[in-house]
């Protein structure tokens, strides 16, 4: 089934709008990610979709039945939704087995039983149906969560930074884990987090929210190297940051020039460069530009270089540059730099 929200509005008291008409919609078996900082409004549409909050202004629709609209509720337990809260919010007087059941109080008893064990088998935990969460770690405590908001089959799965409570070792296997079961179940799921890397990792598609609002919304390929503007190229990821000024149709740069298509001759910019968009060679003879390194440090996948380059004004500009795990640079060592033009954006200079 398909969530989709239309002209959503929603303010609180003494706050004002934390949502200033949101269109959104999530397809059956895709997964959407809410991303953003923190009072951005992503939890506030994860409530209004779960009918935790009364919804003020625009329409909610499942597979295009109206479940919210102004003065017309349909109650949360009617919306066939599931809700994975960020503490999880498991009963610690129930085991894993009756935390699970939970949501199935209507369901026949003899059914109930096989579809708790259907559950906990998803997550991989039918063998902890006795266990109370006490005696579970983190990451076991949140597959609990995830299968007790499995367990009814619901039409759309909410996630509200299911993951932030967990270290960084065992986020990375449980965000692995949960991906895996929410591709197999095929539901429709909207996920909230604030880490980009978790969103690009979990999302078939992201939408970058800030003040209220959808900035930009695509696959993490679209929003990572095609960015709507400054706020998303730096939230996806790190920049190097070189002002310029164009000159016919290009931004030049002391790492080379960069497409400025749509701005005017003579205008000033800034050109943001991902940190694996600078190439690095052997410095040779005659070789220009060059940049002395600062700094080479082992960071497992990869390897970030610090480096120091002349701006070509007098100055030095201190750059990231992000290379394959194999790298070895000494300090003050010189190499030739370069940029990928695909990982580099041009934007109006950032106003105080």
């Amino acid at each position: 089934m398909t969530l989709r929200f239309t002209a959503v509005r929603h303010a609180y008291p003494g706050r004002g709008e934390v949502l200033r008409g949101i269109d959104l919609e999530v397809a059956k078996g895709e997964i959407v990610c809410l991303l953003g900082p923190s009072g951005c409004g992503k939890t506030t549409l994860l409530r209004l979709a779960a009918g935790l909050e009364p919804l003020q202004a625009g329409r909610l629709e499942l597979d295009g039945r109206v479940i919210a609209e102004p003065g017309r509720e349909v109650p949360p337990e009617q919306r066939h939704v599931g809700f994975v809260f960020q503490d999880y919010a498991l009963f610690p007087h129930l085991t894993v087995a009756e935390n699970v059941a939970f949501g199935l109080r209507f369901v026949p008893r003899g059914e109930r039983f096989w579809r708790v064990m259907d559950a906990l088998a998803r997550v991989g935990l039918e063998t902890y149906e006795k266990a109370y969460p006490h005696q579970l770690s983190g990451g076991q405590q949140q597959r609990v969560a995830l299968a007790r908001a499995l367990a009814p089959r619901p039409a759309v799965l909410l996630l509200d930074e299911a993951f932030a409570s967990l270290d960084a070792r065992l986020r990375e296997q449980v965000r692995d884990d949960t991906l895996h079961v929410l591709q197999t179940a095929g539901i429709a799921t909207l996920l909230v987090t604030h880490d980009a890397e978790e969103a690009m990792f979990m999302g078939d598609r992201i939408a970058l929210m800030r003040d209220g609002v959808i900035v930009q919304a695509g696959t993490p390929t679209e929003l990572y190297l095609h960015p709507a503007d400054r706020f998303v190229a730096t939230f996806l990821g790190e920049v190097n940051r070189l002002p310029s000024r164009v000159v016919a149709g290009a931004a030049p740069t002391p790492l080379g020039p960069v497409a400025a298509p749509g701005f005017a001759e003579g205008a000033p910019v800034e050109v943001l460069v991902r940190p694996e968009g600078i190439r690095l060679g052997a410095a040779a003879a005659g070789a220009a530009p060059t940049a002395a390194v600062e700094a080479c440090r082992l960071l497992g996948a990869t390897t970030l270089v610090h480096l120091t380059l002349a701006d070509g004004a007098g100055g030095l500009i201190h750059l990231h540059a992000r290379l394959g795990p194999g790298a070895a640079l000494e300090r003050g060592q010189r190499v030739t730099v370069g940029l990928d033009p695909e990982r580099a954006f041009v934007f109006p200079p950032e106003t105080t």
